[in-house]
């Protein structure tokens, strides 16, 4: 497993809400996929109105939540 950032917004009601969530996954396709999922069942939102501007993978010392260092093994 890897970690990532996954960077974006997605449509409020008002205006553009911006996101910034660390995800653990194989691969970028499969972050991609978990990030419009969670958001998705979370606010109510369709995959359309999710836009993802950036996905980095992160080193070891870089993540910040602890539900994704147990995940990846640090």
């Amino acid at each position: 497993m890897k970690a990532f950032r996954v960077v974006g917004s997605y449509a409020d009601p008002r205006k553009r809400q911006p996101f910034s969530m660390e995800l653990s996954a194989v691969d970028e396709a499969a972050v991609r996929e978990r990030a419009l999922s969670t958001l998705g069942s979370k606010h109510r939102l369709k995959r359309r109105e999710i836009e993802i501007a950036e996905v980095t993978e992160l080193s070891v010392d870089q993540i910040t939540n602890p539900v994704v260092k147990y995940e990846v093994g640090a």
